[in-house]
């Protein structure tokens, strides 16, 4: 069961990826990650990954490709494992094609824009002790201030509307065609995303055959 999750910024891919990790016991797997992790560890590709980022460059897909290579070999991918953020690109995913690895299932996690935007913005963060709030779904007892800590909240730069605005232009210009190229090949299935987180997961879970 090799997955990706497709969806824009706040529908609720970690959240998802979380649950299957817990439930079906595969790896989630970010990119990110994974270049950091190498950077530390002084890697071959590490090494080579180290160069682009400290010049504030784009790490290479080649490069992401060779560590994700790395990565899915490794025995606890045996029976699957959960991509989250790669690819964001179609270049990326014809090159992820062209490795070998398998995908067996796109999960494209689907919620309209005004909905993205309600859920970003209206998130409330605690610096002091982290607890999250949400000034509709799940506000403090005091508007503005942490129930745990009574710290005064705080709006996020990514949290804002116009960051969010440019976040979802960059995500349908760079990651949405991924729906349609997955389609063509069979493997992409959308999920509402504005559900419960239950019935969320158990869309999911029809999704990839293993309800």
């Amino acid at each position: 069961m090799n997955v990706i999750l497709l969806g824009p910024p706040g529908v609720g891919k970690g959240t998802a990826a979380k649950r299957m990790v817990e439930v079906y016991g595969v790896p989630q797997i970010s990119t990110g990650d994974l270049l950091r992790e190498a950077v530390k560890n002084k890697t071959d590709l590490g090494l080579k990954a180290k160069k682009y980022m400290d010049a504030g460059e784009l790490v290479p897909d080649d490069l992401v490709i060779g560590l994700l290579k790395e990565r899915v070999a490794k025995q606890d991918c045996r029976k699957g494992f959960i991509l989250d953020g790669f690819p964001r690109t179609i270049p990326q995913a014809e090159s992820l094609d062209a490795s070998g690895i398998r995908i067996d299932v796109v999960v494209n996690l689907h919620a309209d824009e005004s909905v993205i935007i309600e859920r970003l913005s209206g998130r409330r963060d605690c610096p002091k002790c982290g607890a999250i709030y949400h000034v509709k779904n799940k506000p403090p007892k005091k508007a503005g201030i942490c129930d745990a800590c009574q710290s005064e909240l705080i709006t996020r730069d990514d949290q804002k509307e116009e960051v969010i605005q440019n976040r979802l232009q960059v995500y349908r210009k760079q990651t949405e065609p991924l729906i349609r190229y997955y389609e063509k090949k069979g493997i992409q299935k959308t999920i509402n995303a504005v559900q419960t987180i239950e019935k969320v997961f158990e869309d999911i879970q029809k999704a990839i055959g293993q309800a």
